[in-house]
């Protein structure tokens, strides 16, 4: 890993750190949209957050920075008098955990999979300064499921994709579901190789869940191109698996040619997705060099 990619690692995995894209994932400033039966979305700064404001419960999916969180928050309590009865982090890295000092002692549990605490830990030991260490306190190794008013909420891990801890949310009754950043909606998505990323297992995960989920349901995207949106349905799944596959099968060709990862990486752009959102921070070529050591196990 080269000083550019370590920098941005570790920037990217400890929580509350300021993360190099900040401008190109403030998505509607301090937005909140309701999508069914109480369940919606907020977008300001970080990973989208997903909510539940009912008049009988309030959860909250991810939570972004504090300064955004404690926006979040507030704009929850205008919507229900319930106390927060739940955070659920969808994974570790620092813009959905960011706002977790906001939400401890305010909710009443702070849930997500196994490893997320141990990756956050980690996290904190590689980056500089200080790290989150609001860590969730009630953790599942494979599914998970609680009653909260008249809704039921689900979380489950399917394998490494995005990372080693990534957590799919549904929200049963409203028929919607919170996939963090195992969907990067027409964009080039970040592969946290370190902490446990596999492109395979990621496809994988995404034909799992399109196969799992009722035909209607509405999911909500970790990031997104802007024009293209944090929501979409089981079509928009199809097309980051298509991208991961493409990803995967461009650099499996480039072996067989017995090209070196030099040339296989050096690559700005795959043709049949030149439509998607090609940052610098993240390349095209990184996520080729992911691949060929996924491939080569190097």
């Amino acid at each position: 890993m080269d000083r550019r990619q370590f920098l941005f690692h570790s920037s990217m995995l400890a929580a509350g750190a300021a993360l190099p894209f900040k401008s190109l994932f403030a998505n509607n400033q301090g937005r909140f949209k309701t999508l069914r039966r109480n369940v919606g979305y907020f977008t300001e700064r970080g990973g989208t957050i997903g909510w539940l404001a009912s008049p009988d419960a309030m959860a909250v999916i991810d939570s972004q920075y504090p300064k955004t969180a404690k926006n979040c928050l507030n704009g929850l309590r205008d919507k229900t008098d319930q106390p927060l009865n739940l955070l659920i982090n969808t994974h570790h890295h620092g813009d959905h955990t960011g706002g977790n000092p906001i939400f401890k002692g305010v909710a009443e549990k702070m849930i997500a999979h196994d490893n997320v605490p141990k990756l956050m830990q980690k996290a904190n030991k590689e980056s500089e300064g200080e790290g989150n260490t609001a860590f969730p306190d009630t953790t599942y190794s494979e599914s998970w499921e609680m009653d909260l008013g008249d809704e039921t909420i689900h979380a489950k891990y399917y394998g490494p994709g995005h990372t080693s801890g990534d957590s799919v949310v549904y929200f049963e009754q409203a028929n919607v579901v919170h996939m963090g950043d195992l969907v990067f909606n027409r964009m080039n998505p970040y592969t946290d190789r370190p902490s446990g990323a596999s492109m395979r297992s990621w496809i994988k995960i995404l034909s799992a869940v399109a196969d799992e989920y009722p035909s209607d349901a509405i999911y909500i995207f970790g990031h997104a191109k802007p024009e293209y949106g944090v929501t979409g349905n089981k079509d928009d799944l199809g097309v980051m698996e298509n991208y991961l596959s493409a990803v995967l099968n461009y650099a499996q060709k480039g072996i067989e040619q017995g090209l070196s990862k030099q040339e296989i990486t050096n690559k700005e752009t795959l043709e049949e997705f030149d439509h998607f959102l090609y940052a610098d921070f993240w390349t095209l070529s990184d996520n080729l060099g992911v691949a060929y050591e996924e491939l080569t196990q190097s």
